[in-house]
C-alpha cells in the first residue's frame, strides 16, 4: 500500500512579538531570552522573537537571541519603512538563518483611516521597501495586513509587485479575525493561481481569533495552498489572540490522514511549554482551553469515567501523555461513579472489598453533593474512613504565618507522620506567605519530594468563597498532583502539598505491587 506523502507545514512562532502585544503580557529581555530557546526546542521552524525598532529592550532581546538561539530560523519584524528594516537587519545579523517580515496595510479600509494614503501610493512603498530589505537578506516575508478585507483584485497587485522586487514569501492575514473558513481558504487559491509569480512563492497565514475562527481559518489555508503558519502558544495576541500552536498543531496530528499535513513539533513538549508562557506572561490558562487546557482531559461524568477506565479512546481523540500532560483524566464530583473510585483508590495501593467501595461511594455522594469536586485530601481522608485504617502518610496539622513589610515572611508549621504516629514542628522563610509554608512543609517530608507548580482558583465570591489549590511534585522522575479546598488560600495550598506528597508515596507502593486493603 503507498502511504501518502504528508505536505510540511512550517511552524512561524510569534509569541514573543504579536503575542507580547497583548495587554499585561509584556516580558524583559531575559525572559524572552528563555522561552526562546524553550520555544527552540518545541521544534518550531521560524521565530519572530520581537519588534526590534520598538524600543532597545526588544532590540537587544532579538540581537541576544539570534547569536545564543540555535536551530531556528530567527525572524526580523519591520514596518515597510526604512528606519525599520534597518533596525530588524541590525538585529538579526548574527542569526545563522534568518529572514525580514515586512509589513503594510492592503484593505480600503486602513489605506482610507489609518494610512490615508493611496492605492498607488502604498504599492509603490511595498514594491520600494520590498527591495530595499531583499538587498540585505535573501529570505524576504511581505504580510498585506488586513489582507481578509481587501478587494481580491487590489491585493493580487500588491502581491504581484512584491514578488517582482523578491519576496519569496506572503503573508495573507485575517488581521482583525473576520474571515470565515471557505472566504480565507478561497483567498489564497485565487492570489496563488491570480497573481504573476504566484505559484513560485511560498504562503503564510495570520489569523486572529476575534469570532473563535483563528485556528479553522489557519487549516482553511492550508487547503488553499499555504505551507507556513504564524501561531503562538496558548492563543496569545492582540484582542481576543492569535491561532494557537497547540491547537493547530494537534489538529493536524488528529486529522492529518484528511488534511493531508504534518508539522515537526515536537509533541511531548507543549505542555511545559504552554505552562511556562502561561506563567511568564501571567495569563491563566482557561480550564476550558482545548490541549493544554485543566478540563481538556478530566472527565467527571460517571458514564465517561467507565468508558475511559474501559479504553480512553472511548472519550478521548488524543492521548495526553504523549503531550506531556500528567494522566490525571478523572476528576471525582458529584456525577462520578463507584468505577473511578475504586480504581482512584487501586492507583493510591488501596484494594478495596464491596463494602468498603460502598461505604466509600456514600460519603463521597455525601461530600460531592455540598461542593463542585472532591479534593485528593478529602478522598484520601474518606478512603481510611471506609477502610478503618489510614491510608495517608502525612497530615498537615497548625499552620502559622508572619506577614510583614520584610523582605522574607516566616511560617511555622506542624506535619504528621501518619504511619509512625509522630508530629513536629518545623519553621522556615520565603519570599511570600506560600513559599514559606511549602518550605517548612517540605522539612517535616522525609521523602525527597520536589516542588514543581501551584495553581489557584477561587471558588466563589463573597465571605463564603472558598480556594481551590492544585500543587505538582515531582519525584523519581515522575510527576504527581494534589488538590484542596479550603477559606484560607495558605491552607488550601498547603494542604495539596501534603495531598500530592501522598499520592506520590501511595503510587509508588502501588507500583512495587503492594496494594492491599491498608
Amino acid at each position: 500500500m503507498i502511504i501518502p506523502v504528508k505536505k510540511r507545514i512550517q511552524i512561524f512562532d510569534t509569541t514573543l512579538r504579536d503575542g507580547e502585544q497583548a495587554p499585561g503580557a509584556s516580558l524583559t529581555p531575559e525572559q524572552k531570552i528563555v522561552l526562546a530557546h524553550k520555544l527552540a526546542g518545541l521544534g518550531v521552524d521560524v521565530l519572530e522573537p520581537g519588534f526590534p525598532v520598538s524600543s532597545p529592550g526588544d532590540f537587544a532581546a532579538v540581537e541576544t537571541i539570534s547569536r545564543k538561539v540555535q536551530g531556528v530560523e530567527i525572524c526580523g519584524f519591520a514596518r515597510a519603512v526604512r528606519g525599520d528594516i534597518d533596525a530588524a537587519v541590525r538585529a538579526t545579523r548574527d542569526a545563522a538563518r534568518r529572514r525580514i517580515h515586512l509589513f503594510i496595510s492592503s484593505s480600503d479600509i486602513h489605506l482610507r483611516h489609518q494610512l490615508r494614503k493611496s492605492r498607488p501610493e502604498v504599492v509603490a512603498a511595498a514594491r520600494e521597501m520590498t527591495a530595499y530589505a531583499r538587498q540585505f537578506c535573501d529570505v524576504v516575508e511581505f504580510t498585506a495586513m488586513d489582507a481578509a478585507r481587501t478587494g481580491i483584485d487590489d491585493l493580487i497587485e500588491m502581491v504581484e509587485a512584491v514578488i517582482e522586487e523578491g519576496a519569496s514569501i506572503i503573508n495573507l492575514p485575517d488581521t482583525v479575525g473576520y474571515a470565515l473558513p471557505h472566504e480565507y481558504g478561497e483567498m489564497f487559491r485565487r492570489v496563488r493561481l491570480g497573481a504573476r509569480g504566484g505559484q513560485n512563492v511560498s504562503y503564510s497565514a495570520h489569523c486572529h481569533n476575534d469570532l473563535g475562527l483563528a485556528v479553522a481559518n489557519s487549516l482553511a489555508a492550508i487547503e488553499g495552498g499555504a505551507t507556513q503558519i504564524e501561531v503562538t502558544v496558548n492563543g496569545v495576541g492582540e484582542r481576543t489572540g492569535n491561532c494557537a500552536l497547540e491547537e493547530l498543531v494537534m489538529a493536524l496530528e488528529t486529522r492529518g490522514d484528511v488534511l493531508g499535513a504534518e508539522t515537526g513539533i515536537v509533541l511531548d513538549k507543549l505542555y511545559d511549554t504552554s505552562r511556562l508562557i502561561s506563567g511568564a506572561m501571567h495569563f491563566p490558562i482557561a480550564f476550558n482551553k482545548p490541549v493544554v487546557g485543566r478540563n481538556a482531559f478530566q472527565h467527571e461524568s460517571g458514564i465517561h469515567q467507565d468508558g475511559l477506565l474501559k479504553d480512553r479512546s472511548t472519550y478521548e481523540i488524543m492521548d495526553p501523555e504523549r503531550l506531556g500532560i500528567p494522566r490525571s483524566m478523572i476528576i471525582l464530583g458529584k456525577h462520578s461513579g463507584r468505577h473511578a473510585l475504586k480504581d482512584r483508590a487501586a492507583k493510591y495501593g488501596v484494594a478495596l472489598d464491596a463494602a468498603e467501595l460502598d461505604a466509600l461511594y456514600e460519603s463521597f455522594k455525601e461530600k460531592a453533593d455540598r461542593q463542585k469536586a472532591v479534593s485528593d485530601d478529602e478522598l484520601l481522608r474518606m478512603v481510611s474512613s471506609a477502610t478503618g485504617q489510614q491510608a495517608q502518610f502525612y497530615e498537615l496539622g497548625d499552620v502559622q504565618v508572619l506577614a510583614g513589610s520584610a523582605p522574607r515572611r516566616v511560617a511555622a508549621v506542624t506535619v504528621r507522620n501518619l504511619q509512625s504516629g509522630a508530629e513536629e514542628a518545623y519553621t522556615s522563610t520565603g519570599s511570600g506567605p506560600l513559599e514559606a509554608v511549602i518550605a517548612a512543609i517540605s522539612l517535616g517530608i522525609a521523602e525527597s519530594i520536589g516542588f514543581a507548580g501551584l495553581e489557584l482558583h477561587s471558588l466563589g465570591s463573597g465571605e463564603q468563597a472558598q480556594a481551590e489549590a492544585a500543587v505538582m511534585v515531582e519525584w523519581n522522575g515522575a510527576k504527581f498532583r494534589g488538590t484542596a479546598i479550603h477559606q484560607d488560600i495558605v491552607m488550601a495550598a498547603g494542604i495539596a502539598y501534603v495531598a500530592a506528597c501522598n499520592a506520590a508515596l501511595l503510587s509508588a507502593r502501588a507500583e512495587t505491587g503492594q496494594e492491599t486493603a491498608v
